[in-house]
C-alpha cells in the first residue's frame, strides 16, 4: 500500500497514511471489533474527499476494490467506522464555515464536534439541542441518525439539518434540497450519477409506494434504510432523509447546514428513587407530561457500583438494595415543573429519595450526572462492551421487559442493569465480559441474540435508537422482512453499484467476518 499512499498524497492536501502504528490507532472504535485498515486518509476539504472517492471508484471499475469507511471521532458502538480497506477520518474537516444569526443558520464541515458547534453558537445565544457526547461529530450524528437523550422534547438531529453536501461513490457532489416535480424531472434527466440516482429512485419509490407507506407507519427501528419513506412526497424529491442512519454506506457527508434555536441558560434537576418499576413509572409519566429536556431511568445498581468506587452518591443510593433511580432535567419553566413533581413527594414510599438542585445537593447531582461515565469505564472483572445499546422498548411494556431481563440475568449469570431515556423509550444494557476469554464470542452472541429476542417479544426494536452497523446486524439481518431487504438492497445498488462504501455494514454484514474480528483485549480508551 506504500505506492497507493504516496500517490494519494500527491493528489490531496490532507494526508494519507499507511504507517503500521497509525493503522493500529484506527483499527478500533467504541465497539467490540478490531479491523485494521490498509490506508488512513485525513482529508482537509471536500475536494480531497472527492479525489479519494474517485480514485477508489476507478479502481473498482478495474476490478480492484478498496472498501471505504468514514469516521468522525471513532465513537461508533457497532463497528460502522472500521474497514479493512481505507478509513477516511473527517477529524480535520471541523470548521464552522458560515453563520447567519438572523436566520439562525450555520454551515459547518461534517467533522465539527457537537461541543465545538454549540460553543461557537452560544456566543450568539443559540444552540443545536442534541443530547449527544461532546466529541461526537455532526456527520457522525447524521450517519447514525441516533435518538439522543434530548430528542423526546427537541426531536433529534433530523429536525435541525437543513441541507447536506455529500460526495458520492464516484466522487461527484450532491447538494440535497427539496425539488418540486418539474425540478426533480430535470435533475433526473442529467447524465451524471446524481441524475441516475434521482431517475432510479423516482421509479423505485413510485413502484414501492405501498411498502414505503407501511414502513413510515409501522417501522420501529433504524436497520436498513427506513428513511427512504421520506424521499418522495407528492412528486417532490429530497435525497437528504436517506443519509440519516445510512452509516456511510451511500456517500460521504462533507458539509451540513443546520438550524439553531435560542439557548436556554438555566436548567433545574431532580433525582428520585423507587423500589419498584410500577411506582417509578407513575412518577416518570408525570415528569414526562411536564416536557423535560431529559428524563432517564437507571437500575440502581449503576449508581451503587459507582458509589462503591468512591463517588459521593450515598445520599441517592443508601436506602435501597434494589430498584430504580429517575433523573429529570427541565430547561423551560423548570422551577414550576419541579414544584409540581414535589407535590407528590408526600405520597412516595419512605424508602424513596427526592433530591432537587440546591446549594447542599448540587455536588451530589453533578456527581450523579457523571456516574454513567464511571460505570462504563469500570475495568475490574471485565469490560462493559456495547452489544445491546440504543434499543427501543415501548413504555407500556417496560415492566414486562425488565421481568424478562431478570430471567435472562439469572440464566446467563450476568448483571444486566438497564438504563436509558424514558422520554424516548431507548435503553442500554452493558454487562461485563472478559474479552480475552476464548468463549467470549459465543457468550457475547448468545447475550445479543437472546436480548434482541426479548426486545422484539416486548414490542420493541434492537435498532430503535441507532442503526445496526456490523454488530447488531448479526441479529437484525434475519429479522427484516424480505420485501424490505429487496428494497434496501436496490437503494444501496443505486448509490454504490460497486459496493465500496462501507461494505459489511447494515444489510451486507457478514456474521463470520464480524465474529472473526471480535477484539481479544481492551482498547484502553475512556468511554465518554
Amino acid at each position: 500500500m506504500a505506492k497507493l499512499a504516496k500517490y494519494l498524497n500527491q493528489l490531496t492536501v490532507g494526508n494519507v497514511y499507511d504507517a503500521p502504528e497509525i493503522l493500529e490507532a484506527y483499527a478500533t472504535d467504541r465497539s467490540v471489533l478490531k479491523i485494521k485498515p490498509k490506508l488512513v486518509a485525513l482529508p482537509e476539504s471536500t475536494d480531497d474527499v472527492r479525489k479519494l472517492m474517485r480514485f477508489c471508484y476507478q479502481l473498482a471499475i478495474k476490478g480492484i476494490r478498496v472498501p471505504v469507511a468514514v469516521r468522525g471521532s471513532g465513537l461508533d458502538e457497532m463497528g460502522a467506522d472500521l474497514s479493512n480497506g481505507m478509513v477516511i477520518s473527517m477529524e480535520k474537516m471541523n470548521k464552522l464555515l458560515e453563520s447567519d444569526k438572523r436566520e439562525r443558520l450555520v454551515r459547518v464541515q461534517s467533522g465539527i464536534t457537537l461541543k465545538e458547534l454549540n460553543t461557537a453558537l452560544s456566543m450568539n445565544g443559540l444552540t443545536v439541542p442534541i443530547g449527544g457526547r461532546d466529541n461526537e461529530t455532526v456527520g457522525g450524528l447524521i450517519s447514525n441518525g441516533a435518538t439522543d437523550i434530548y430528542a423526546g422534547k427537541y426531536g433529534g438531529i433530523t429536525k435541525y439539518v437543513e441541507r447536506l453536501e455529500v460526495v458520492l461513490a464516484n466522487g461527484d457532489i450532491v447538494q440535497t434540497g427539496r425539488l418540486g416535480k418539474v425540478a426533480a424531472n430535470r435533475k433526473a434527466s442529467e447524465k451524471t450519477l446524481e441524475g441516475m440516482i434521482y431517475r432510479r429512485l423516482m421509479k423505485l419509490t413510485g413502484r414501492k409506494t405501498k411498502l414505503l407507506n407501511a414502513i413510515h407507519e409501522t417501522n420501529l427501528g433504524k436497520a436498513g434504510y427506513p428513511m427512504a419513506a421520506y424521499i418522495n412526497k407528492g412528486g417532490a424529491m429530497d435525497l437528504m432523509p436517506i443519509f440519516f442512519g445510512a452509516e456511510g454506506t451511500l456517500g460521504v457527508i462533507t458539509e451540513v447546514i443546520l438550524r439553531a434555536i435560542p439557548l436556554e441558560q438555566k436548567s433545574e434537576r431532580v433525582v428520585a428513587t423507587f423500589e419498584d418499576i410500577e411506582t417509578a413509572q407513575k412518577f416518570l409519566d408525570l415528569a414526562n407530561s411536564l416536557k423535560p429536556k431529559e428524563l432517564s431511568i437507571y437500575d440502581i445498581r449503576v449508581v451503587k457500583s459507582v458509589s462503591e468506587s468512591g463517588k459521593r452518591l450515598s445520599s441517592i443510593a443508601e436506602k435501597l438494595t434494589s430498584g430504580f433511580v429517575v433523573f429529570a432535567r427541565f430547561d423551560h419553566k423548570g422551577r414550576a415543573a419541579i414544584r409540581k413533581l414535589a407535590s407528590v413527594k408526600g405520597v412516595l414510599p419512605k424508602t424513596s429519595q427526592f433530591i432537587t438542585d440546591g446549594m447542599k445537593t448540587r455536588v451530589a447531582l453533578d456527581e450523579f450526572e457523571n456516574s454513567l461515565v464511571s460505570f462504563l469505564n469500570q475495568s475490574k472483572n471485565g469490560e462493559r462492551v456495547p452489544l445491546l445499546t440504543n434499543f427501543y422498548v415501548p413504555e407500556k411494556n417496560l415492566g414486562g421487559f425488565l421481568s424478562d431481563i431478570k430471567i435472562l440475568e439469572n440464566s446467563l449469570k450476568l448483571e444486566l442493569a438497564v438504563y436509558g431515556s424514558y422520554a424516548t423509550n431507548n435503553y442500554n444494557i452493558r454487562p461485563k465480559f472478559d474479552v480475552s476469554d476464548p468463549e467470549f464470542n459465543k457468550k457475547a452472541v448468545t447475550f445479543l441474540r437472546t436480548g434482541a429476542f426479548i426486545i422484539n417479544r416486548q414490542g420493541g426494536s434492537p435498532t430503535g435508537g441507532a442503526p445496526e452497523g456490523r454488530v447488531k446486524a448479526i441479529v437484525t439481518n434475519t429479522e427484516i422482512p424480505e420485501e424490505q431487504v429487496e428494497l434496501y438492497t436496490e437503494i444501496k445498488n443505486i448509490f454504490d453499484k460497486y459496493n465500496i462504501m462501507n461494505p459489511g455494514v447494515k444489510l451486507g454484514a457478514d456474521t463470520r467476518f464480524t465474529l472473526r474480528h471480535f477484539r481479544d483485549g481492551a482498547v484502553g480508551k475512556i468511554v465518554i
